[in-house]
Order: structure tokens, then sequence, then C-alpha cells
């Protein structure tokens, strides 16, 4: 296909691939402007089902149904960067696929991932590749411990990692993470963890949202606090990482960049996600337009909207039996619940959040 986004008209058809919470409020932006989405997922009770008006529910290897999906959408985007490369080049020969798949074959690898970051000049931890078991011991003998053990594929919330302190044995760790190519990357003594959601539109133009600060809990996100509280260089620094990425991957959507701020008011870079991201939430209740409006319309060819945040904001995560004090929530004074439409509560699933805003 040519790498020209199309100009959508409202009445058009976006198709999402994935069927979780992101591509349910990705479909309702894009129904508040008009248009239709498709969603293509595996499961059956994917939450994103409940809000479109077509679904496909199939493998992402299936190609007798992504071609099927292909003819029935104008544009293609993906609301979690763990869809298959193959998934999404497969369908760029026949419909516009935005962001692009390169991105998500960059971003999919942790190694890969770290050497672009640090190739466009940008700090990371300390990284070494662990390839094989045998190659574990050189790399903690050059990293140092602590250190954290992580697959180069597929993890996410915590999952595929090993921490590998004083006293930890290296091949349970590898173990641990299930004997698979990996990177041990360097213990980070932050200040504070903050992500940039940025939005970058076809045509080059770029709108970052304020510097997130985020508190997690057992590896999952629990909470996130606008305006972060880091000084306003830092927060410049923060954004001008982001909009470089976005414009080095000539990207067409919103991403999120992780980092960590340390004492000194240093930047590290911690991970890339290629998709609007759980510490955004926060725009939904918080900001004139949120980080889902913004995607539908930079897929969609459409000029970014300029956000501006209306205060204060407070976003807290609904983890697993959490969402059953929703009742709790709708009693607090300017709070927004959401709710996710999820069947099964399991622990460390995330079943909805809260937003509150304050004056600032």
């Amino acid at each position: 296909m040519s790498e020209a986004a199309p100009v959508l008209q409202p009445e058009a058809t976006i198709g999402i691939l994935g069927g979780g919470q992101l591509g349910r409020m990705l479909a309702l932006a894009a129904a508040r402007l008009g248009f239709k989405c498709h969603v293509f997922a595996p499961s059956p009770d994917s939450p994103a089902f409940d809000v479109v008006h077509r679904v496909t529910t199939a493998d992402y290897t299936d190609t007798e149904a992504l071609d099927r999906f292909a003819g029935d959408v104008d544009v293609v985007t993906y609301e979690f960067e763990n869809v298959p490369a193959e998934t999404a080049t497969f369908l760029a020969a026949r419909v516009p696929v935005l962001p692009d798949p390169q991105v998500l074959a960059t971003t999919q690898d942790r190694l890969v991932e770290k050497n672009f970051v640090t190739g466009l000049g940008f700090r990371t931890a300390a990284f070494a590749d662990v390839g094989a078991p045998e190659a574990l011991a050189a790399a903690l003998e050059r990293i140092g411990r602590p250190a954290i053990l992580k697959t180069r594929r597929f993890g996410y919330d915590g999952k595929g990692h090993a921490t590998i302190k004083n006293g930890t044995d290296p091949a349970a760790a590898w173990r641990d993470v299930g004997g698979q190519p990996c990177i041990l990357e360097a213990f980070v003594p932050f200040e504070r963890e903050v992500s940039v959601v940025a939005a970058r539109a076809h045509d080059g133009a770029v709108e970052s949202f304020d510097v997130t600060e985020n508190e997690h809990r057992d590896h999952i996100l629990k909470t996130s606090r606008v305006p972060a509280a880091i000084s306003e260089a830092t927060a410049r620094e923060a954004r001008r990482i982001a909009e470089t990425i976005a414009q080095k991957f000539n990207y067409v959507g919103v991403l999120a960049v992780e980092m960590f701020v340390l004492r000194a008011g240093e930047i590290l870079v911690n991970e890339i996600a290629p998709r609007v991201h759980n510490s955004g939430h926060w725009t939904l209740d918080g900001a004139s337009v949120s980080q889902f409006e913004q995607h539908i319309r930079a897929v969609a060819g459409w000029p970014l909207g300029k956000p501006i945040r209306r205060g204060r904001v407070e976003m807290t995560n609904l983890i697993g039996s959490e969402v059953e004090d929703y009742r709790n929530w709708l009693a607090v004074p300017g709070a927004a619940v959401h709710l996710y439409g999820k069947a099964a509560v399991r622990p460390g699933r995330k079943m909805g959040h809260v937003t509150c805003v304050f004056a600032d």
C-alpha cells in the first residue's frame, strides 16, 4: 500500500487489532467522531466487542479472516504491541496500517528497542544481551547486581521479569523467565517513574500531553498523577525525548514513552509503547482531547487537537476485586468511573479505572 495516509470521512470504518479495554476506548472515541469500527481479536469475550458494529473472532495468523477484515475497513490500527508484526505486515499489503508495522517489529524486541533508543543519543539503564544461559554470568559480571532479567519479547505488567540480587541463583532466574532470549538490565535507583503520551499526525505535527507521574504496585500501574512533580526543565526534556522518538519512527498515532527520573533530574528511557497507554487514561476526563481521540484523529488523517489539561488529575486503576468497590467511587464528588465490561475478575487484571480532576 502507499504510505499516504487516507483522509477518512465520517462513516468510514476503522479496523482495530485487539479487543481489550484500549480497543474499547478507541472505538468509543471513534464513534463520537462519526466513525464505525471493526474489531479483530481471538477471544470471543473481548470487551471491545460490546461497543462496535462488527467483529471478527479469529487468530492473528488466520490469513483468510485477515483478508476479509482488510476488505471491510478503510484503515487498520492496533491496541496493543503484541499483535504479531507479521499480521500487521500482511494487512499493510491490502489496506493502510498505522502506525507502520516496522514500529511493532522494533518495540516487540527489548534489545532492538534499547539499541534504537541509545542510537538516538538517549540514555537507558545499562543492559546486556543474554541469548543463552551461559551468557548470563558474563552479563552479570558487567552489569552487576541487583539486575533485572527480562525476556526480549512478550513481557508486560511484570510478566517475563526476574530480579537477580546477591544470593539469587542465575540459573533459577533463567528458568523463571522461561529459558528464552533475554536482556539483563541494571537496577535503576530512580526518584520517580514518569511517562509522556504523544500523538503524531501524518504531516509530522506532534502534540504531547503533560508529563505523567506513575506509581506501580506488583509491577502493575496503580496510580497516575498529572502534572508530575518534576522541574519544568525535566518536563521539557521528557517531552523532547518522546517527540523525537515519534519523529524518528515517522509515527502516525499515539505512543507512550516510559522513563525513569533520577535524583539529579536526569532521564533514562525505560520502554516505548506504540499505542494508547494506561498512563494516559486521565486524558479522558482531564484534558480537552483524550489520547484515544488523538489516535483516531491521527489514523483518520484528521488534524490533532491541542490538549489542554483541565486541572490537577489523578487516575486510579481498579485491579482485580477492587472493581467491586465501584459503587463507593460513584459517591465521590468529581470522580469519573470507567468499567471495562470484563466478565471474569482475576488478581492482577485491570477491570476499570477512576479519574478525579481537581482545581490546579
